[in-house]
C-alpha cells in the first residue's frame, strides 16, 4: 500500500504502524490505559448529554467556554450537543473555536468534519479529514491516548485503509487494554454494521454493554445488529436504549422504521415527532416522513417532507437512499429503486444506494444490472459481507440450468432440473391458469422462479446473508425464491404447496402494485393452498382452536403486527392461519368479488382497513363477525369431544395413576383419549387401544403429523395382522397429510403386494410432491403406470429414475426400452436397450428386444420375457447390485 505525500489513503494505517517509533508510541498508548479523567463538571456534562439533556448541556457549555481556563473539551462537548439538535453550522463553529484553544485536536476536527458534511460542504469536510491524517502523521506521539486512537481509526477508514487492519491493529487491542472505554465498542460495532457483519456487531455491542450497561448508544447498536434477524431482540435493545435516554434520536428513528414495517404509520410518526423535538432539521426523520406519506398515497406530503429533508443539504444522498430503502422494506421495489437512482444522481459513489439498488433490481428480476452493481459494490468495498455473498452466489448460479416458457423462467441446479424441473413447470403453469382466471388478473410475464439446493444460497439470494433459517419460499412480485426438497429432508415439506403459495403472491402483489399488507397477502396464499388441495396450507388444530376460543387472536385491523415480532415460531404460524381464516370469512360472508375489490382498492392506495370497510362492512362489524366466524370454526373441530385441559396440578405431579384415573373419568376428553391411546400402544395392548383410537378418530379425524392417531391405529391394525385395517388408517392419513412420506411408502408397498396399481401410483405422486430426489417413488410410479396402460407416465418416471443414477441401471434401461418400443419410439428404445447391453452383454431378453427393434434377425426364443427385476440370477440376466 502506498501513501501520497499530501493525503494518507489506503496505506495510512500500515504506513503509520510500519514506522518503528510510531509503533512504539502506539504500543505505549495501548498499555497505558485510559486517559486522565477530566474534571468532575465536564464528566457530569458528558453524562447529561448521553441522557438526552442536550439543551441544558449547550447552555452550560456556553456559560463557561469563554473562560480562558476552560478546557478545550468543553468546545468538543458543545459541538456534539449542537450537532445532535441539528445546529450543524453552530457545531462546526464551536469546533473551530475549540481548535483555537487546542490547535492539535483531531477529536474537534472529526466533529467539525461531520458537521460540515451534514451541511453538504463536502470539500471542507474532506479538508478536515485530510488535516486529521497530516496532523497525526507529523506528530504521532501527541495522539497516543485511546480517545485519539479511535478517531485515528475512524479517519483511516474514511481515507481508504483496510478495515481488517484497523480492526486488528487499533480497535481490538484498544478494547483489550481499555475494557471500560465506550467509544471503542461503538467504533468496532459500527464498522461491523457498515460491512453487514451482524454477528460481529452483536457480539461487540454485547461486550460493551457488559462493561457500560447504561449507555444508550451501545444498546442502539445492539438493536441495529438484530434488525435484520431477531426483531424481538431488537425491540428489547431499543427499549433499553430509550429507557436510558428517551430522546435518543437514532433509537427513535429505528423505532419509527420498525413501526412502518408493522404498518403502524401513526405510531411511526409519533416517534418521528420525538426526533423533531430534538432535531427539527433531521434529514433522516424527514426522509421517513416522506416514506410514510408515500405509503399512505399522499404525494403532496411526500414531496413536502423530502423538500424539508434536503433543506440543509440539497444533494444529500442519504435522504433518497433512506426513502427508497424504507419503500423496499414494504416490497415497493420499483419505487425504492427509483429513489436509489436519485440518490446516486446526487453522488454516484454513494455505496449504500448502489448496494440497495442492486438488491432492488435483483428482486425486480432485472438481474443483469443487479448482479453488475453487486460486483461493483464488492470491488469497491471488499469487506461488505452482503455484496461478497451476492457475488459468490452469482458464480454458483451461473452453473444452474434455466427452464423457460412464455410465462416462466425457472433456475435450478442441473441435477434437480433434470429430475423434477418438468413437474415445477407443470405446477406453475396450472397455478397461473387457475389463479389468474380466479382473480381476473394476468401477471407480467415472465415470472422468475429460483430454487436452491443449499439453504444458505437461498438465504443470500433472498435476504443477503446466509443465516436466515425458517423460510421455505419468498415472493417479491415478479421473482420467487424457494428452497428445494434437498434442504427439507430432515423435516419434509410439500414443495408443490410452497410453490403454489408463492405464485399466489405473484398474482396478489402485482394486482396491488405491492401495496397490500403482509397479512392479507399471506392469508390469501394460505387460503388458496387449501383450495388447490385440502391437505395443503395451515389447518385448524387443537392449539389454534384453543387460541381462538381463549380470545388470543390479533384484531383484524392490526393483523400485520402479528408478523413483525412474534414471541415464538408457533405464534407466527398462527398469524398465517388467522390471516387465511379472515380471507375465508370475507369470501364466505361477502363473496370473492368483495375480496377482489379490496385488492383493487389497496392497489390504488387506499388504507387496508378502509378498503375492507368500503367493500364489506364497517371494521367494527368485521371484527365482531370474524370473531364469531372463527369461534364457530373452532367449536366445530372435534365436536363431541371434551377439550378441557387436564388440571395443571395433575400435569405437574406426573403421577401416572392419578392421570389414569382422571382419563377414565373423562372418557371423551381429547387429552385423556390421546394419553390412553399412547399408553396402550406403548404396552402393546392393541385390542384395548383400537376402540380408544376409533372413538377419538370418529370425533376428530383431521389430526395430521407424527402424533396423528391414524398412525397409532395403523400400527395397532398391523400388529393384529389386519392389513385392510392398516391400509384404511394409512389411506385416511395420506389424504389429509401433505408430507407423510413414510405413510406414502407403506401404502405403495401394500398396493404393490395387492396389485392395486392405482394405490401405488396415487401415493408415488404424493411422495414426489414432497421429495422427488429419491428413486423409489419414480420406480413405483413407472411400474404402476405401466400396469394401468399409462405408458407415457411410465416412460417419464423411468427417464427421471435414470437421472438419479440408480446403482444398477440395466433393469431401468431395459424396461424403458421396452415401453418406448411399444409406443413406437424405435430410436430411443434402441439407445436404451444398448445401454442395458453395455453393462450386461449376455442379457438374453435385452438381446431379443434389440432384435425386435432393429428387425435384423429372428428374435431370441424364450417362453416368456420376465422383467429384469424378476429375472433369475443366470448369466443371461442383468447383474444386480
Amino acid at each position: 500500500m502506498s501513501v501520497t505525500p499530501e493525503v494518507p489513503r489506503a496505506g495510512f494505517v500500515s504506513a503509520w504502524i510500519r514506522r518503528p517509533q510510531l509503533l512504539a508510541a502506539a504500543c505505549w498508548a495501548l498499555l497505558a490505559g485510559p486517559a486522565v479523567t477530566h474534571a468532575a463538571d465536564i464528566a457530569s456534562a458528558w453524562a447529561q448529554l448521553r441522557q438526552g439533556e442536550y439543551e441544558e448541556v449547550i447552555d452550560e457549555a456556553l456559560a463557561v467556554i469563554d473562560d480562558p481556563a476552560t478546557p478545550a473539551e468543553w468546545h468538543l462537548l458543545l459541538a456534539e450537543a449542537l450537532f445532535t439538535v441539528g445546529r450543524y453550522a453552530d457545531a462546526e463553529s464551536a469546533a473551530v473555536r475549540g481548535l483555537a484553544r487546542e490547535p492539535g485536536s483531531i477529536r474537534l476536527r472529526w466533529v467539525a468534519r461531520g458537521a460540515a458534511l451534514a451541511q453538504g460542504r463536502k470539500t471542507q469536510a474532506e479538508q478536515w479529514l485530510t488535516q486529521i491524517g497530516s496532523t497525526v502523521r507529523s506528530q504521532p506521539w501527541m495522539y497516543r491516548n485511546p480517545e485519539n486512537l479511535i478517531i485515528f481509526g475512524r479517519a483511516a477508514l474514511e481515507l481508504g485503509s483496510d478495515p481488517k487492519e484497523v480492526l486488528d491493529r487499533i480497535y481490538s487491542p484498544l478494547a483489550q487494554a481499555n475494557p471500560e472505554l465506550r467509544d471503542v465498542y461503538l467504533a468496532k460495532g459500527e464498522l461491523a454494521l457498515s460491512k453487514h457483519d451482524f454477528a460481529l456487531a452483536a457480539t461487540t455491542f454485547q461486550e460493551g454493554i457488559k462493561q457500560i450497561p447504561d449507555d444508550a448508544d451501545l444498546h442502539y447498536g445492539l438493536a441495529r445488529a438484530y434488525e435484520n434477524g431477531d426483531r424481538g431482540a431488537m425491540i428489547e435493545a431499543l427499549q433499553a436504549a430509550l429507557k436510558i435516554n428517551e430522546r435518543h434520536v437514532p433509537s427513535l428513528i429505528l423505532l419509527a422504521d420498525h413501526r412502518i414495517v408493522a404498518e403502524q404509520y401513526g405510531e411511526a410518526e409519533d416517534a418521528l415527532s420525538e426526533v423533531r423535538s430534538v432535531n427539527p432539521a433531521s434529514p433522516e426523520a424527514w426522509a421517513y416522513y416522506a416514506a410514510v406519506a408515500h405509503l399512505r398515497n399522499q404525494a403532496a406530503g411526500e414531496r413536502a417532507s423530502r423538500t424539508e429533508a434536503l433543506k440543509v443539504w440539497e444533494e444529500n444522498p442519504l435522504v433518497d437512499h433512506t426513502i427508497g430503502r424504507v419503500l423496499s422494506q414494504k416490497y415497493r421495489f420499483a419505487e425504492g429503486a427509483a429513489y436509489q437512482r436519485s440518490a446516486l444522481a446526487f453522488d454516484e459513489a454513494y455505496l449504500p444506494a448502489k448496494a440497495q439498488l442492486a438488491s432492488d433490481l435483483l428482486r425486480l428480476g432485472e438481474s443483469t444490472e443487479g448482479w453488475m452493481l453487486a460486483q461493483e459494490v464488492s470491488i469497491r468495498d471488499e469487506f461488505n459481507v452482503e455484496a461478497f455473498n451476492l457475488v459468490a452466489l452469482q458464480e454458483t448460479m451461473q452453473k444452474y440450468t434455466t427452464l423457460t416458457s412464455g410465462d416462466f423462467i425457472v433456475r435450478m441446479t442441473s441435477r434437480e432440473a433434470a429430475v423434477y424441473g418438468p413437474r415445477v413447470m407443470a405446477l406453475l403453469t396450472r397455478a397461473q391458469r387457475q389463479l389468474s382466471e380466479k382473480y381476473g388478473f394476468q401477471p407480467v410475464r415472465p415470472t422468475t422462479v429460483e430454487i436452491f439446493a443449499d439453504q444458505r444460497d437461498f438465504a443470500v439470494r433472498t435476504f443477503g446473508v446466509p443465516d436466515v433459517p425458517g423460510y421455505l419460499g419468498v415472493c417479491f412480485g415478479r421473482v420467487v425464491t424457494a428452497n428445494s426438497p434437498a434442504v427439507n429432508v430432515s423435516s419434509p415439506v410439500n414443495w408443490e404447496s410452497v410453490l403454489w403459495h408463492e405464485f399466489c403472491h405473484v398474482i396478489t402483489l402485482q394486482m396491488t402494485g405491492n401495496k397490500m399488507p403482509r397479512w392479507l397477502s399471506e392469508g390469501i396464499s394460505v387460503y388458496e393452498e387449501r383450495q388447490a388441495n385440502p391437505a395443503w396450507g395451515d389447518q385448524l388444530s387443537p392449539q389454534y382452536r384453543d387460541l381462538i376460543l381463549k380470545g388470543r387472536m390479533t384484531p383484524v385491523s392490526e393483523l400485520s403486527s402479528a408478523f413483525l415480532a412474534p414471541p415464538s415460531p408457533q405464534a407466527l404460524q398462527f398469524a398465517y392461519f388467522q390471516s387465511s381464516l379472515v380471507v375465508e370469512y370475507i369470501i364466505e360472508k361477502h363473496g370473492l368479488e368483495s375480496l377482489k375489490a379490496i385488492l383493487r382498492a389497496v392497489g390504488i392506495g387506499m388504507d387496508i382497513n378502509a378498503a375492507i370497510a368500503t367493500n364489506t362492512t364497517s371494521m367494527a362489524n368485521v371484527e365482531r363477525e370474524f370473531t364469531a366466524f372463527a369461534r364457530e370454526r373452532a367449536e366445530g373441530l372435534g365436536r363431541g369431544l371434551d377439550w378441557t385441559s387436564p388440571p395443571e396440578s395433575l400435569v405437574k405431579s406426573g403421577d401416572e395413576e392419578e392421570f389414569s384415573l382422571w382419563a377414565m373419568e373423562n372418557a371423551d376428553n381429547y387429552y385423556a383419549l390421546i394419553w390412553r391411546a399412547r399408553r396402550l400402544a406403548e404396552s402393546e395392548a392393541w385390542d384395548e387401544a383400537i376402540p380408544v383410537l376409533s372413538r377419538l378418530l370418529a370425533l376428530y379425524p383431521e389430526q395430521t403429523g407424527p402424533d396423528s392417531p391414524w398412525r397409532l391405529l395403523a400400527e395397532a391394525q398391523r400388529a393384529r395382522g389386519n392389513p385392510q385395517g392398516e391400509r384404511t388408517a394409512l389411506a385416511s392419513l395420506a389424504r389429509i397429510d401433505p408430507a407423510a412420506t413414510d405413510v406414502y411408502l407403506r401404502l405403495m408397498e401394500m398396493g404393490e403386494a395387492e396389485q392395486d396399481w392405482t394405490l401405488v401410483a396415487e401415493n408415488a405422486e404424493r411422495f414426489l410432491a414432497v421429495n422427488p430426489l429419491v428413486a423409489a417413488p419414480h420406480r413405483q410410479l413407472g411400474a404402476a403406470s405401466a400396469k394401468r396402460s399409462d405408458l407415457a407416465t411410465a416412460i417419464r418416471a423411468y427417464r427421471t429414475l435414470l437421472e438419479l443414477d440408480p446403482p444398477n441401471p440395466v433393469s431401468e434401461h431395459f424396461q424403458l426400452a421396452s415401453w418406448l418400443h411399444q409406443t413406437g419410439e424405435a430410436e430411443a428404445a434402441r439407445r436404451h436397450v444398448l445401454r442395458a447391453l453395455e453393462d450386461a452383454p449376455r442379457f438374453r431378453e435385452a438381446l431379443s428386444l434389440l432384435q425386435e427393434i432393429t428387425g435384423c434377425c429372428e428374435p431370441v426364443q424364450s417362453d416368456a420375457r420376465p422383467t429384469p427385476a424378476a429375472a433369475d440370477a443366470t448369466s443371461a440376466s442383468p447383474p444386480t447390485s
